[in-house]
């Protein structure tokens, strides 16, 4: 992937929550020196705590590239946003998208940034020849993070554990497969975008072959029990044969992100059906830990939450962005 140069102006565009502008969200928390400043058009509900800027102001701080920080579903680039994009180029910005709509295949886009000397950056763009899938194991551990449904904290969990390991010592490295995760370390895989047969190849070639005490973090994607989304869990799961599996949730939701029609599987649910899949490929594979999303709750609500999970479960429990990951961890090196 070519180079994407910093810092950047983070585009809400009309995003109707918080999570629709999980990109930008994940930039502004795990690489806050990158991330200067918001541009929202009107009706946009999300906020990430930044400066609202306009183009001109953004530039005279010094941004770089314009980052389209929302995610939304089916990945498309709205209408509404092509004035702004286009200025963008116009006044001296790059562009930057995860979306599934490439910035490549507009041709107002591409008009303009081939004027203006702009680049484009797609990050949802396989750029290596991925192979079907082997099933050989391999040397080194590794932890997948699955969820209860998507967007529930599986990126956050994997990026929080690889730096309470490193603290602690700990030979570790988290494995981006998502555009939000390539965004903040500059490599890995878009997973959502490799050809179905060569996803599970995508990850074994993610998490090759290391030493026999070094962890890779893999970032988890979708849910097993998402409609729209089960397939790329799958493909992580078998790809990455993991050794420990981390059990995500949001306990807020009342149905699956984007289908009402669906409730939230219980986490035993979540343990029961990943566990004989995982074995398929990982018969030692364990269900180490739960992470649990409590942003939704006060700190009292979010402790009781978390108490109980552990009760229920006999696994340490934790939000471990809110409280750290070392119980994670602790169970990792545990084994």
């Amino acid at each position: 992937m070519s180079l994407i140069e910093t810092p950047y102006l983070l585009f809400l565009g009309d995003a109707p929550d918080a999570l629709a502008a999980k990109v930008a969200r994940g930039i502004r928390d795990w690489r806050p020196e990158h991330a200067l400043g918001q541009f929202r058009l009107p009706g946009c509900n999300a906020d990430m705590g930044l400066p609202d800027m306009s183009l001109a102001e953004a530039r005279a701080a010094g941004c770089k590239t314009l980052v389209i920080g929302v995610a939304n579903r089916g990945g498309v680039i709205a209408q509404s946003w092509k004035k702004v994009l286009v200025q963008a180029l116009e006044e001296g910005f790059d562009l930057a998208s995860g979306l599934h709509n490439l910035l490549r295949d507009e041709p107002e886009l591409v008009a303009v940034a081939e004027a203006t000397g702009r680049a484009l950056h797609d990050v949802r763009i396989p750029e290596v020849e991925y192979p079907i899938a082997n099933g050989v194991k391999r040397t080194g551990k590794r932890c997948l993070a699955v969820g209860t449904d998507c967007s529930v904290g599986k990126m956050y969990t994997a990026l929080c554990m690889e730096r309470a390991m490193r603290e602690a010592g700990m030979k570790a490295t988290f494995r981006a497969t998502g555009q939000t995760g390539i965004l903040i370390t500059g490599d890995g895989v878009p997973l959502d975008a490799v050809v179905a047969d060569f996803m599970a190849g995508a990850v074994e070639w993610l998490t090759p072959d290391n030493d026999p005490d070094h962890w890779d973090l893999i970032e988890g994607q979708g849910s097993l029990f998402h409609p729209s989304y089960s397939g790329v869990t799958m493909a992580l799961i078998h790809g990455g044969q993991p050794d420990a599996l981390i059990l995500s949730h949001e306990p807020t939701r009342t149905h699956m992100r984007g289908l009402p029609g669906y409730g939230l599987p219980s986490l035993e649910a979540l343990r029961d059906l990943v566990l004989p899949i995982a074995r398929v490929v990982n018969p030692a594979v364990k269900v180490t830990g739960i992470s649990i999303n409590t942003q939704g709750l006060d700190e009292a609500a979010a402790r009781a939450c978390l108490a109980e999970a552990e009760d229920r479960t006999g696994l340490p429990a934790t939000d471990p962005y809110r409280f750290g990951a070392e119980k994670l961890v602790a169970a990792l090196a545990a084994l």
